[in-house]
């Protein structure tokens, strides 16, 4: 098994960082479980914890930690399992190509996470918190768009009309928009594409000011503002699909965590995780509240 020290950096990070940093359970088998620093992350964490804790586990949560850091966590055992997503491991830790077909991805991080890094991955959900293209509902019915195919046809039926609100990166990189342009067979003319913040492109679609903005599917604005994302029919953007990963030696010593996690994976989609970010962040529930609620009004958890 590898070394379960951390860097003198990491640990002042770790202790730095954790602002929301409880113990849930008492007195029952120790376990850690880690968490990034945004709403959906916390909500994955809260209620692994929360189904942890009815099994019997003292559950101490690690959250609010960059990506990088919890990832380092895990790796060096300070951390013994968290949520991660596909994509996010294939390109920002292994520096692997993007692989589009969801379970291909996850079997090539799992195998790369088991013989590199002493990290098992397992319980793949249906949340893919990916990128999308996002339209008015209202516009997408009356134009007849419901996918990125349907949008190519019409805006080469109809070029000049339609225009995109983006973040700079994605409007310039090769897995953006012209990536799509290329792969969709279409081209947004220069003065077609707004580019702003990405926190501000949904509200800029919501405006009228765009007829089409670029978000991520777990994105609760979408929900806010009554917009659709338009189905990637060519499968071109990689999912981010999210998985639980946990310690080798914690897995072969609490194997029935597996079991424990599972319906929770089983359960979520990206419809319902784009649900509970939204009674976090636009209606202002806690998320200890919106965790508790869901795993009982579901059956994984007696009230």
């Amino acid at each position: 098994m590898k070394s379960k020290m951390l860097s003198g950096i990491i640990i002042v990070l770790i202790l730095t960082m954790v602002t929301s940093c409880s113990t849930v359970g008492i007195g029952g088998k120790p376990i850690s479980v880690g968490g990034k620093n945004y709403t959906e992350q916390y909500l994955l964490s809260e209620m692994t914890a929360f189904l942890l804790e009815d099994a019997g586990y003292d559950v101490k949560q690690m959250n609010n930690l960059s990506s990088t850091v919890v990832r380092k966590a895990l790796e060096n055992e300070q951390v013994d399992l968290m949520w991660e997503y596909t994509g996010t491991a294939l390109l920002t830790y292994m520096g692997q190509d993007t692989i589009a077909d969801p379970t291909k991805a996850f079997q090539k991080v799992k195998e790369i996470d088991g013989k590199e890094n002493d990290i098992h991955w397992m319980n793949m959900s249906n949340v893919n918190n990916t990128y999308a293209l996002a339209m008015r509902e209202e516009q997408a019915k009356e134009l007849g768009i419901q996918s990125i195919s349907d949008l190519a046809a019409y805006m080469n039926d109809h070029p000049g009309e339609l225009s995109i609100a983006s973040d700079a990166e994605f409007a310039n990189r090769p897995d953006g928009i012209p990536g799509v342009e290329k792969t969709y067979g279409f081209k947004f003319d220069t003065n077609q594409i707004n580019q702003m913040d990405i926190g501000l492109t949904q509200r800029a679609l919501d405006n009228g000011d765009v007829d089409i903005s670029v978000a991520f599917e777990t994105d609760p604005t979408i929900v806010e503002y009554n917009l659709i994302t338009l189905k990637d029919d060519k499968n071109f953007f990689p999912p981010y699909t999210a998985a639980v990963t946990i310690n080798e030696d914690v897995y072969e010593k609490y194997p029935e965590v597996k079991e424990i996690t599972k319906p929770l994976a089983e359960q979520l989609n990206s419809d319902i995780m784009r649900e509970l970010n939204y009674k976090v962040d636009i209606e202002g529930n806690s998320v200890s509240v919106v965790a508790y609620d869901w795993l009982v009004e579901n059956g994984l958890l007696e009230e």
